[in-house]
């Protein structure tokens, strides 16, 4: 990779390496690698650490009237392979992961190539820099991920507000139907759909059956018109007045 490439990614990062060999590791997939420790998977391994304090720490200060069980839940959301894949992406990052051959292209990577570049990039920056300027990078990432999460109850598990929705409409249980499928063994997309009884609800596209799922409680929720934006643009429960919110049912 060139020194213009690299530039480039730490313009995005808003970070400068001092070592720039860490950021090269960062980057480079353990299949284009003559040896795994010459990957970017003990960086990685090193930047899941570190994400895991600073977000720690982060809602510990920040939300000091919740609970243990309250933070951990937020805290699966925001440090999720889900969102440290879309963090990556947002950065760009995953166009510049160096892979070696038989990855397939770019655009059907796993999730979880994405997220693992991400967390070595942050092990890479800590090694450089110390503590503070990691701390930056992923407070800049998470912050308004946690304000949403805290502030919609229900830490983003759209399947059991769709479960406890649908109950207080009085209508059938959802079930979760895979309409459609593609992409090669190693990084399969899936389409799949609410339906309640007769109802079928939009469906969504997902790098897993688990993300296409949420995705799809999620575009259900937006249609029965439970869930949506606040004044300031971030998803909460909205319920039709006189009636039970999901909140309220337990679980």
């Amino acid at each position: 990779m060139d020194d213009a490439s690299l530039s480039q990614i730490e313009e995005r990062l808003g970070y400068r390496f001092r070592d720039r060999s860490l950021l090269r590791t960062a980057l480079t997939h353990a299949s284009l690698a003559d040896r795994r420790q010459l990957s970017n998977e003990r960086l990685e391994f090193l930047g899941d650490a570190v994400l895991g304090l600073v977000s720690c720490e982060h809602l510990y200060r920040w939300l000091p009237e919740r609970l243990e069980g309250e933070l951990t839940k937020i805290k699966s959301h925001v440090v999720s392979r889900q969102t440290c894949a879309e963090i990556a992406r947002e950065l760009q990052l995953d166009t510049f992961i160096m892979l070696g051959k038989g990855m397939g292209p770019r655009e059907s990577l796993p999730q979880s190539v994405t997220a693992a570049v991400l967390e070595a990039v942050i092990g890479a920056i800590y090694l450089d820099g110390g503590l503070e300027p990691a701390r930056a990078l992923v407070l800049s990432r998470i912050e308004h991920r946690v304000d949403q999460a805290s502030r919609t109850g229900h830490q983003y598990n759209y399947k059991s507000v769709v479960q406890q929705s649908l109950l207080t409409l009085n209508m059938a249980p959802p079930t979760y139907v895979v309409m459609d499928e593609k992409g090669p063994d190693h990084a399969k997309c899936f389409e799949v759909a609410v339906v309640s009884g007769e109802r079928r609800f939009p469906a969504c596209w997902g790098s897993s059956k688990k993300a296409a799922e949420q995705l799809a409680a999620l575009a259900a929720l937006r249609e029965l018109g439970v869930l949506g934006p606040d004044e300031n643009g971030l998803e909460v429960i909205r319920w039709p007045a006189g009636k039970a919110r999901p909140s309220d049912l337990g679980g």
